[in-house]
């Protein structure tokens, strides 16, 4: 199963897999997506099988535009708004599911709602108009583990299981797409990420709510552990131990032996939002006792960074 780079010719043939009902790895601005045709049940399940993933945990479905979306799910004036303002772009929308729209139901694990996204990545733009299917596609790695940002990190993942990863280099963003339910009259935030709360906030002209015992279940990524490398992660580090190696933010780091990597010298969050999956694979390969991550702040993508880390240091 070669990593394939992403031409013309390869994004065709990745297209007739998942009409085959196969799986396909491919970039998205966020993350590596493992794909599966939306309406097979069967190509889905392969999904799940292939990340030991359990089934429980919904998907989220890849589509071109607003207009797509709507074929599946009941699209209000508040997601019409915010996908007007971010489509195509990292942010995922929790929307009423069409009856009868004929996405397969484990895609949503049984629930009556379903998320939805139109990527910004020309790849992944071009796999859905070459395939004419919304692609079901949750982040292309084991269940629980890190996710990946370059075709290599899907390959160290998965092996085999894909029938293809198309490879267009590694992902811009770096960290899953922010996930909103639009139901009900208050949107509320279910998964921080790439798209900043701020940004979304802005628009709406409101806060957004916190997810509450309704909107359990309903989005990936609200398992309490999550995005974990093998090694141990000390979180809020100032002081390091003998035998860590440290996951650095800012200009400011303490003077350190061990295995270091900076997420960004300057403090730019959008950098370290990009570098930390990436980061995170690196340290887990260099034979640390722990991990020690330096405090990073919760504004802008910071929110979104400490939700990662905080699920990645809640080990199994």
């Amino acid at each position: 199963m070669p990593i394939v780079p992403a031409t013309k010719e390869a994004i065709s043939k990745a297209a007739q897999a998942l009409a085959q009902g196969d799986i396909v790895a491919f970039p998205t601005e966020t993350v590596y997506g493992l794909g599966a045709n939306a309406f097979d049940a069967r190509a889905v399940a392969k999904v799940f099988t292939a990340k030991e993933r359990p089934r429980f945990n919904p998907l989220i479905v890849h589509v071109p535009s607003l207009a797509e979306a709507a074929r599946f799910a009941m699209v209000n004036d508040t997601a019409r708004l915010l996908a007007e303002a971010f489509w195509p772009g990292p942010l995922s929308l929790v929307l009423a599911r069409r009856p009868a729209c004929g996405i397969a139901d484990l895609v949503s694990a049984g629930l009556d709602t379903i998320a939805l996204r139109a990527p910004a990545h020309p790849v992944a733009q071009a796999l859905l108009a070459a395939a004419k299917l919304p692609i079901a596609a949750p982040s292309a790695n084991r269940s629980g583990r890190i996710s990946p940002t370059t075709a290599a990190h899907v390959e160290s993942e998965l092996d085999d299981r894909p029938a293809m990863i198309l490879d267009g280099g590694p992902c811009a963003l770096g960290i899953e797409s922010t996930v909103i339910s639009a139901l009900g009259d208050a949107p509320a935030l279910l998964r921080p990420g790439a798209l900043p709360r701020e940004a979304i906030e802005y628009v709406l002209g409101a806060p957004l709510a916190a997810a509450n015992a309704n909107h359990r279940g309903a989005s990936p990524g609200q398992l309490a552990t999550h995005y974990s490398p093998s090694t141990p992660l000390r979180l809020d580090v100032t002081r390091l131990k003998a035998g860590e190696a440290l996951l650095a933010f800012g200009p400011d780091i303490p003077e350190f032996a061990g295995p270091t990597i900076n997420l960004s010298p300057r403090g730019d969050l959008t950098e370290a939002a990009a570098k930390l999956f990436g980061a995170l694979r690196e340290l887990d390969q260099a034979g640390a006792q722990a991990i020690a991550v330096m405090p990073i702040p919760v504004n802008g993508l910071g929110e979104a960074i400490n939700d990662r880390l905080q699920r990645a240091a809640n080990r199994r």
